[in-house]
């Protein structure tokens, strides 16, 4: 019991340390071409795999109910690995590798946004995605780790978690967002025209 407890402080210790090296300044800028998309009416479409495909999900999630303000809708956000029927078909109609490709190519339009969750930044579909996302004339967004793979250079914009641990990459992914969508409310409220009423994210008690 000592070596687990041990072994949980240490984690939480090294993740928050680590978290804390983080270029604020490069997610501020991923925030402020979020409210840019959001203004100009475009769709967000979000991709991982794994780990990472859950992370795009309830990322999807916060930005189209969390980001709500009294009775605004979010952002148009859908996440392409949602679908479990439609990946599998396409996955097994044609390769795994082009099913995120396929799914923008039918549903995304220029200046729409792409958001990719990797922690190598090496996944064959997530690249063939940001591939095809140049291609449309859509911004390519990236959060990743490590070295940032071979998808650091297919995207516009890229933040990368300070750390080679795919666990604390991926708690790090989860909570850049759920910062991001506290930090945006103000601007969310000024965008729909609303009084901007504190949430109370600070204090762990938000219910917005």
């Amino acid at each position: 019991m000592s070596d687990i407890k041990h072994n949980l402080e240490s984690y939480a210790a090294d993740a928050a340390a680590r978290l804390m090296q983080t270029d604020f300044a490069k997610l501020a800028e991923i925030g402020s071409l979020l409210l840019k998309a959001k203004a100009e009416g475009r769709t967000i479409f979000l991709m991982g795999n794994g780990g990472s495909a859950a992370t795009a999900s309830h990322v999807t999630n916060d930005l189209v109910k969390g980001c709500r303000v009294e009775d605004t809708p979010g952002f148009r956000a859908l996440c392409l690995s949602d679908s479990n029927a439609l990946v599998t078909c396409l996955a097994n109609d044609f390769c795994y590798e082009e099913i995120y490709s396929i799914l923008l190519q039918t549903y995304a339009k220029p200046g729409d946004i792409v958001l990719a969750f990797s922690g190598s930044g090496n996944s064959p579909n997530i690249i063939h995605a940001l591939n095809t996302a140049k291609g449309i004339g859509m911004l390519a967004i990236g959060l990743g780790g490590r070295d940032g793979g071979r998808m650091k250079l297919l995207c516009d914009h890229i933040l990368i978690a300070p750390t080679d641990s795919m666990e604390m990459l991926e708690d790090m992914h989860l909570i850049y967002f759920h910062d991001l969508v506290c930090a945006m409310r103000p601007a969310l409220a000024k965008l729909a025209g609303v009084d901007y009423q504190e949430c109370g994210c600070q204090a762990g008690i938000c219910s917005m």
